[in-house]
């Protein structure tokens, strides 16, 4: 099969060549696309004079070019595409050509005989560019095909039928104000759907249509430029700009699209604020509040935004002493603030220098000169009648509790601070729910009383005076005033009964417990007064005390103070014996210790006793049970010799005497002779030891019973008996023998040891008290 191309080879006369068989097609009804060309190779090997001539088989195949053809058709006959012919059609009509593939039969036509294809239907390339077909030639008397089956194409040609394309416009886009020119604004860019690679039905070129002489655009990018210099927002804001896009290169005849780019100037700070005038004034009443705003002013900028804010300040120090300047974020005006109270009697006029400027600057805009202007703003203090004004902001008085009605405490004083003085006129405010101790003189402003005071009952009383103008009442002003009451001696000295003194069992004598009196004490009675502290000591008189013979004891104190006058009084206190806690500092009885410091509660200490015997009751229950299942030593009454006793009974140590009982292992009858009582000691006598006797002598005589004995056991048995001899020089260590001895020993010390000397302490304690009693009472009948 061969492709044998046409002579219009060159791809710049392509479109020419269509144009041309068309022509030539519509003109004479066949267009010359397919060359027919004999593949078969004619060689005439001829010879020289008589040389025979030799002929080879022509070669068949299929001659055909690539097929092309026009989009956009819209002629009433079907257009024509090209011919199909293979070399082995002679013409006879033998040859049947098939058509098939994309549009074969649909799109595509083609005559069996003579293989012309025409397409029926306008076809668009940007739809489809080619379709892919396959023809096959068959010989109609066999009904087989003459070639094999081949594949051709059949192109779209592009004619610019598709004008460019803004998918995304219009644009908005800004650019800031003041430019220089050239700076990039924005790129647009156009789409055309014909064929970029073939001529120029795709190259597209962008102008400007509106918007000169401010913008202008790159004839090949499509970006725009600023193109006039110091464009200003505040004259102008928004431009419109139409670009268009034109394929063709341009030229005549091309397509073009068009599409808006709205730009916007934005802010700069390059205009300064500024006071629309120099000079202003405002009245501001004396009355006036500090801290309240007096008066606005405000400095106008054509900058938006950030650049539009403005900082004010006050310039001269006399004005920023007595007032102040903030600027309101919302409105931008410069809020005028009173620091101080005003005062028409002494200054009527103020003269404030304002300054106005921009908060943030842009340095590339320097050049335009200083981004700030001021101006002066005069203040006039009105006179205003105002209320009364107190010589001081508090008062503080003093007076004595007691003293007798109508005593002067102090006096407050006002003034009218206006130039007329009026007279001031003074009140005392009352209090439903407070009684009156007070009054004062309506004139004079004299406080006085009108009860009796006392300082235990109230040491301060608060109260508050108003003043009012003569001329004009309802101006009220107001003063807190404290008066505080002062002690005098009227109250004696008391001591707290209501607590039980601990008085502990052990306190030796010269021992002291504290009380405190209420006030300065002087105490009597045996007692150490100790004054800075208004407390005092009792001192026991005794050595040791015992709460089982006396546990309470009352004792009259006296007490009195040291004021003017002196006043006393008596009290009784209660003294209790308790047997306290050792090791402690605190006297508290030891089961009041106990139960304290444990920190229980009745139904606690009942369940801790309900524990307590449950566990009592399991051992008794446990230890009844394992006596309940010893076994009998003896298990017959045979004789012990003949039979091997077990057991598992674990010895208690050298005091355990109970454990084993030896006599089980003798002779049961004779055991029974010479079983003795435990519970009783045995007669001495019955030992027949003689005191004069030697220890050995008594030794020999054991050892020959116990030889001679028949009921000892069948085994040998070693009896020990210890002796340490006769009498030593020494004499013996004892004190059994030295407890009516009177000795001079002081066991006071004992009580500053351990705990677990308190016993000894106690028992010696005892024998020398009595011992020093019984001295005591001989040498006093002695004496009497």
């Amino acid at each position: 099969m061969k492709v044998n191309p046409s002579s219009c080879l060159c791809p710049v006369l392509l479109c020419l060549c269509f144009l041309e068989r068309c022509y030539e097609a519509s003109h004479h009804g066949q267009a010359k696309i397919i060359s027919r060309i004999h593949n078969a190779t004619h060689n005439h090997n001829q010879t020289k004079d008589g040389e025979t001539e030799v002929h080879h088989r022509p070669k068949r195949g299929w001659i055909w070019n690539q097929f092309f053809v026009l989009e956009e058709h819209i002629g009433p006959d079907a257009q024509y595409v090209g011919k199909l012919h293979s070399n082995s059609d002679k013409g006879d009509g033998s040859v049947r050509y098939i058509l098939s593939g994309e549009g074969a039969g649909s799109i595509f036509i083609i005559n069996e005989v003579t293989g012309d294809i025409h397409a029926t239907k306008s076809l668009d390339r940007e739809k489809k560019s080619h379709y892919v077909l396959h023809a096959q030639a068959i010989n109609l008397n066999t009904n087989k095909p003459l070639e094999p089956e081949s594949e051709f194409i059949i192109k779209v040609q592009d004619i610019n039928d598709n004008a460019p394309k803004f998918p995304d416009g219009p644009f908005v886009t800004s650019v800031p104000e003041m430019s220089e020119v050239g700076t990039s604004v924005f790129q647009v860019t156009a789409t055309d759907a014909d064929d970029p690679t073939y001529g120029n039905s795709a190259r597209v070129v962008y102008s400007i249509l509106h918007g000169q002489p401010y913008f202008s655009v790159d004839p090949k990018s499509g970006i725009i430029r600023t193109a006039l210099a110091d464009m200003d927002r505040e004259a102008r804001e928004h431009y419109s700009v139409v670009i268009q896009a034109k394929d063709m290169a341009g030229q005549v005849g091309g397509l073009s699209g068009s599409t808006t780019v709205n730009i916007t100037l934005t802010d700069v700070n390059d205009n300064p604020p500024k006071f629309p005038q120099k000079n202003y004034q405002v009245f501001v009443p004396e009355s006036a509040q500090v801290g309240k705003p007096v008066g606005k002013m405000k400095a106008s900028d054509e900058d938006i935004g950030i650049n539009a804010e403005i900082k004010y300040s006050i310039l001269n120090p006399e004005g920023a002493g007595m007032f102040s300047i903030s600027t309101d974020k919302d409105t931008r005006e410069g809020v005028i603030t009173l620091r101080k109270p005003l005062n028409y009697e002494k200054k009527k006029h103020y003269s404030l220098h304002i300054a106005a400027e921009n908060t943030h600057l842009d340095p590339h805009f320097t050049y335009l000169g200083s981004f700030k202007d001021d101006a002066t703003l005069k203040i006039t203090v009105g006179d205003v009648d105002e209320p009364p004004v107190f010589s001081m902001d508090y008062y503080i008085m003093e007076v004595y509790e007691n003293t007798r009605v109508g005593t002067e405490v102090g006096a407050v004083t006002a003034r009218d601070p206006d130039s007329k003085n009026s007279p001031v006129r003074y009140f005392i405010e009352q209090r439903e729910d407070k009684a009156v101790y007070f009054d004062i003189e309506s004139i004079s402003g004299v406080i006085r009383t009108t009860q009796l005071l006392d300082r235990e009952d109230t040491p301060w009383h608060n109260i508050t005076v108003m003043a009012t103008e003569e001329d004009n009442p309802s101006l009220q002003s107001h003063v807190p005033v404290t008066v505080q009451v002062l002690d005098v001696n009227d109250n004696p000295p008391m001591i707290n009964t209501e607590d039980e003194i601990i008085i502990c069992e052990s306190t030796r004598a010269g021992q002291a417990s504290p009380i405190t009196a209420e006030l300065f004490l002087c105490l009597a009675f045996s007692l150490t007064p100790s004054f800075p502290d208004s407390t005092a000591s009792i001192i026991a008189r005794r050595r040791r005390f015992h709460r089982l013979t006396q546990e309470l004891y009352e004792l009259p104190v006296v007490v009195w103070d040291d004021g003017e006058p002196v006043l006393s009084s008596t009290s009784t206190l209660m003294l209790r014996v308790c047997s306290c806690q050792r090791g402690t500092r605190l006297k508290i009885c030891q089961g009041e210790a106990f139960l304290s410091s444990a920190g229980l509660s009745t139904g606690a200490l009942i369940a801790i006793l309900l524990c307590v015997l449950i566990l009592l009751a399991i051992v008794i229950l446990f230890i009844t049970l394992r006596r309940s299942k010893k076994e009998p030593l003896i298990i017959s009454e045979e004789d012990i010799r003949e039979n091997v006793v077990t057991y598992d009974d674990e010895g208690g140590g050298e005091e355990d005497t109970e454990a084993f009982d030896i006599i089980a292992l003798r002779n049961p009858a004779a055991a029974e002779e010479l079983k003795f009582r435990r519970d009783v000691r045995p007669d001495p006598s019955s030992l027949d030891i003689d005191e004069e006797m030697d220890i050995g002598e008594f030794i020999k005589q054991r050892v020959a019973e116990a030889d001679q004995d028949t009921s000892v056991p069948p085994y040998d048995s070693l009896q020990t008996y210890a002796y340490e001899g006769q009498g030593s020089p020494a004499g013996s260590i004892s004190s059994l023998g030295s407890a009516g001895a009177h000795s001079e020993v002081d066991y006071n010390s004992l009580d500053d040891w351990d705990p677990k000397f308190e016993k000894i302490a106690e028992l010696y304690g005892e024998e020398v008290e009595t011992a020093s009693e019984s001295t005591e009472k001989a040498e006093s009948e002695k004496q009497t």
